[in-house]
């Protein structure tokens, strides 16, 4: 059996999955329904998969918990604790993360085997480097965008899909969070 692969990624509606600027997390759009079915999702048993510059980039907002960190969303604080695997070949040691563990090589390799091996489903959030290569080789079974009312054209960082194959997308699931959000989840085909 191989274990299936969530890319879940948040986006403006141009695309960004960041943005610089005056904006907030969640582009301050966050609300009760979101911040529930975060948690809903991130309360199945699973393996989380991240890459080296997105475990940078959560490292030190997670590592520390809630008390520490600021961070106080109940999906955030469960996705630190959640088994997690960093495809990295340049962090040296144990993550920071008190269930992480760092796999050297090739993500499409490493995710491969993950499939393989895995009796839980993975999931990735963010790492738009891996999850583009990942796409790319037909690792990913599922791609889960929630997508952010706003437009960030002049301060969005980071384009989730820059320079990614072309694919074809099967809307497999749909959801309005809040009356704004948009939860959109596709199967993807290489075009």
């Amino acid at each position: 059996m191989t274990a299936t692969y969530t890319f879940d990624v948040f986006s403006s509606l141009d695309g960004y999955g960041a943005a610089g600027g005056d904006w907030t997390g969640y582009w301050g759009k966050q609300g009760p329904e979101l911040l529930d079915r975060r948690l809903a999702l991130y309360s199945e048993e699973q393996r989380i998969v991240l890459g080296a510059r997105t475990y940078r980039a959560f490292a030190d907002m997670l590592a520390a918990g809630p008390e520490g960190s600021g961070i106080t969303d109940p999906w955030v604080t469960r996705m630190r604790d959640l088994p997690t695997t960093v495809v990295s070949s340049t962090l040296d040691g144990a993550p920071g993360l008190p269930h992480a563990t760092v796999a050297s090589g090739d993500a499409v390799d490493v995710v491969a085997r993950l499939k393989e091996e895995s009796e839980v489903p993975l999931r990735s959030h963010g790492s738009l480097s891996m999850n583009r290569a990942l796409l790319a080789a037909g690792l990913v079974d599922r791609v889960q965008v929630t997508l952010f009312p706003v437009i960030t054209g002049r301060t969005g960082i980071d384009p989730v899909f820059e320079g990614a194959a072309d694919f074809d997308l099967e809307l497999i699931g749909t959801r309005t969070l809040d009356g704004r959000t948009q939860e959109l989840i596709y199967r993807p085909t290489l075009h």
